[in-house]
């Protein structure tokens, strides 16, 4: 084709990419997609497809890109898992004769929080999009799964917003000001009504948003943002409910990391990208389910009845062998009700998913819990499609045999029609002793015989010629003529009967949605409760009890991720006890690296998550307390783009962690302090320890080479010491892993560095270096006449280090600010 931009199609292309300009427009053209302009410069660039131009002839070049329509999806998917939207143009009618311009409208745009297509979707994860509106220190944030239907909303502390997106894993964000959504969209006025008229309400308030403008102006524009997007009716969206963040144990960005709940810290393979804890402990068999048990992980409960509810569904199904497995068998046959649904009210659906929906619906009456069968669905499904549908509602046969009789008198003429065309066949090439005669099909020239060059002296005189090809002659006749009528009338009416029945089982799906949703939603508990039992007899968990005097104890304890690996690797966990009360809620792990300091931290922290999720634990006994929250500060990290080294990025973490614990959250602190220089890291590590005693009483696991730390025991009573066991035989180590009563004296970092195999030159050099630092640290400490700290000092030493360091009376003073005296010492020292 050789349009100008100024032809009427050209104009039809530009009249709908003014409505889309934040979004790549897919124009349908025929059989293809075309994209034009920049539009046609990024999709080629991106899909790595020709990039062609239109109007070339004319000194007017367009660029131009197409991909098939037939496989679209795909290529939609990889432009919109790289951030893009995509708008999509289609034609509402088939190109007629005499008409050059058909109608096209804009259908769909597919963005990353809007997709329902399946190779845009990860079965065990929501596809959240998110809107957030702030004004002055409050936020409201709503989050929406268009591919589920889940619509939710809040309110918190402005600083706190962002941390609750990241946590969630929103895949597209929505903000005032930003494009695509206009500003006003986010007016909680707009917000007000445009909810209760979609959701033909009289007032919010029976969603729990009834005077929280902020919730309400997010929401509605999540609504708006969806119309815009969806152009459907979005029967299956639920109304929006308020959600309280501290309803749930609150697992902030950085702890959901450290622990590597479901993202590893470090993916370079499979086997990596696999050590989550979701990974290790996820059974369940359906969608609806795997979503369930990863909600429930990053937002376990704080509920304890709802929580002991839960545990009780998975003790009953772990001493139900023979019933679980049934059960186990019956939901591997079920589908992702949630987003089939999705699609069949998006109006996306084909016939093959309404065939999945209806069979997943056939086997729920085996499942015992089930409120509602759906029987009325599922037999309204299984009689109006076929066992064996098409592709596309275009190739016709989606309607089940039987179903219409309208219908079937039309198949009947079709079928009988294809023998007639059979019975022409054979006659004619009786008549005219040509055996090769065929008489064929195409959508140009209709039905026609065709005869190969070399018998064209056979065709019989009342043979009209129709088409002249290079090898042979293709004829009409008037019988062919007036059966061509008849059978391509009986193939347009039959796709219309079949559209149009498929859209109205689709409608009467829709209108149920709420039974399919509330049904899926008990689906899905099965599941978690059965998966989840597996589990448990698999792995030899236990029922965690929950203590009344807030008391944590843990009996063998392991870290279900590393057990995981270890026994893929033919190699025993070495279990440990953790115990924390309200007379010492505060441990201080010393021992060397890779003694297992981290893993005895993690596993404290994940028995906890685990046990309010509603999972047994990795324990021989687990007695917990309810806990409000959990936070972690472990290992190294930097976030150079923001401008945050590593150190300060430590020391954010920690910030949040002192301004935010209560007396009943559970810390896990790894190393802090050691971002900086040895005198700022123990002062640092040492005065958070003192506040988190004195000020905040949270159960807390403190990790440390700060072996000076392990003083603070007999300061303060609310602390102990706990300490790595190693095994040394000469120079050799062995890694006991168990951990006990007391404090290490060393890391034995240079054994560590020897294992990794540093040269043996720098392993020597290391230990002359730390022989001679320990000889110095003895003799200043003796001429000192001792004192509550020991100070490292590196050569040379002057000879009135003694009595200057006798001067400052450190033995008067608190250990921290003896540290920090002796710190200024030893910098005026190196100068």
């Amino acid at each position: 084709m050789t349009e100008s931009p100024t032809t009427p199609l050209m104009r039809q292309y530009h009249a709908v990419k003014e409505r889309v300009p934040h979004a790549l427009l897919m124009f349908r053209l025929g059989d293809f997609y075309e994209l034009f302009y920049d539009d046609a410069v990024t999709a080629a660039r991106e899909l790595e497809i020709t990039l062609t131009a239109r109007n070339k002839e004319k000194g007017a070049p367009v660029p131009m890109c197409g991909v098939p329509y037939h496989a679209a999806e795909g290529y939609i998917a990889r432009l919109v898992e790289k951030g893009y939207r995509v708008a999509l143009c289609d034609q509402m009618e088939a190109p007629s004769p005499g008409k050059k311009l058909v109608r096209r409208e804009l259908t769909r745009i597919v963005t990353p929080g809007t997709a329902t297509e399946a190779g845009l979707l990860k079965a065990g994860e929501n596809n959240w999009l998110a809107a957030v509106v702030t004004r002055g220190h409050r936020s409201g944030v709503a989050f929406a799964d268009i591919s589920t239907g889940e619509f939710r909303a809040t309110e918190l502390a402005a600083a706190e917003a962002v941390a609750l997106i990241e946590a969630a894993g929103a895949r597209e964000v929505l903000r005032p000001g930003q494009p695509p959504v206009e500003e006003w969209a986010f007016d909680s006025d707009y917000g007000d009504r445009t909810l209760r008229e979609h959701f033909r309400l009289l007032t919010l308030d029976g969603c729990g948003l009834g005077g929280r403008t902020l919730a309400v102006g997010a929401a509605g524009a999540i609504l708006h943002y969806l119309r815009e997007t969806q152009r459907a009716a979005l029967a299956h969206l639920d109304r929006p409910a308020w959600f309280d963040r501290e309803r749930a144990m609150i697992l902030d960005p950085a702890t959901v990391r450290n622990l590597e709940l479901v993202e590893p810290l470090f993916a370079e393979d499979k086997a990596a990208r696999a050590a989550t804890l979701l990974s290790t402990i996820d059974r369940t068999l359906t969608g609806m389910g795997a979503r369930l048990l990863r909600r429930r992980l990053l937002a376990p409960s704080i509920d304890r009845a709802e929580i002991e509810e839960r545990l009780d569904a998975v003790e009953a199904m772990a001493g139900a062998v023979v019933e679980r497995a049934a059960i186990r068998k019956t939901l591997a046959k079920i589908l992702d009700l949630e987003r089939l649904l999705a699609k069949i009210t998006l109006g996306t659906a084909t016939a093959r998913d309404l065939l999945g929906f209806g069979r997943s619906l056939g086997e729920l009456a085996a499942l015992k819990g089930v409120t509602d069968l759906l029987a009325d669905l599922h037999e309204k499904v299984s009689s109006t499609i076929s066992e064996e549908p098409p592709a596309t509602l275009a190739d016709g046969g989606a309607i089940r045999p039987g179903r219409d009789p309208a219908l079937d008198e039309l198949r009947d003429v079709q079928t009988n029609a294809k023998q007639y065309i059979a019975a022409i066949e054979q006659r004619e090439r009786q008549r005219t002793g040509i055996q090769s005669l065929k008489v064929r099909f195409n959508n140009i020239f209709g039905y026609y015989i065709e005869i190969s060059k070399p018998n064209l002296p056979l065709a019989p005189a009342d043979y009209e010629r129709k088409q002249t090809l290079v090898n042979a002659e293709r004829f009409t006749t008037p019988e062919l003529k007036e059966l061509e009528v008849k059978i391509l009338e009986a193939q347009e009416r039959i796709l219309a009967i079949e559209k149009q029945l498929f859209t109205e089982l689709c409608e009467t799906v829709a209108a149920q949605a709420d039974r399919v949703k509330a049904t899926a939603a008990e689906v899905a508990g099965i599941d978690v409760a059965t998966a989840l039992a597996e589990l448990a007899a698999e792995k030899r968990y236990v029922r965690p009890r929950f203590s009344e005097d807030g008391s944590l104890r843990i009996v063998g304890g392991r870290h279900p991720v590393i057990e995981a690996m270890a026994e893929r690797d033919a190699q025993l966990f070495t279990p440990n006890d953790v115990y924390l009360d309200s007379a010492q809620y505060v441990a201080i792990v010393t021992g060397p690296n890779m003694g297992g300091k981290s893993t005895y931290l993690r596993q404290a922290a994940l028995v906890a998550i685990l046990a309010q999720t509603g999972s047994f634990v990795p324990a021989a006994e687990a007695h917990l307390p309810i806990v409000d929250r959990v936070f972690t500060r472990v290992g190294a990290s930097d976030n150079l783009s923001r401008g945050r080294s590593t150190f300060m990025m430590e020391m954010t973490e920690t910030a949040l962690i002192l301004n935010s614990a209560t007396e009943r959250s559970l810390i896990v602190l790894d190393e802090i302090g050691r971002g900086t220089s040895t005198y700022d890291g123990l002062a640092i590590a040492w005065a958070v320890l003192e506040y988190i005693h004195s000020n905040i009483r949270a159960k807390t696991l403190f990790a440390t080479h700060y072996h000076e730390l392990t003083a603070l025991s007999e300061s303060l009573p609310g602390v102990r010491n706990l300490r790595v066991t190693v095994k040394e035989s000469g120079d050799q180590i062995v890694f006991l892993r168990r951990v006990e009563p007391g404090a290490a004296d060393k890391s034995y970092g240079i054994e560590v560095a020897r294992l990794a195999a540093l040269p043996v030159e720098v392993i020597d050099r290391a230990k002359e270096i730390l022989a001679l630092h320990e000889r110095t640290d003895r003799r200043v400490s003796e001429e000192a006449g001792g004192g509550p700290v020991q100070i490292q000092l590196f050569e040379p030493v002057r000879g009135d280090l003694a009595s200057r360091i006798r001067a400052l009376k450190l033995d008067e003073l608190r250990p921290i600010e003896a540290l920090q005296l002796l710190a200024e010492l030893q910098k005026e020292l190196e100068q």
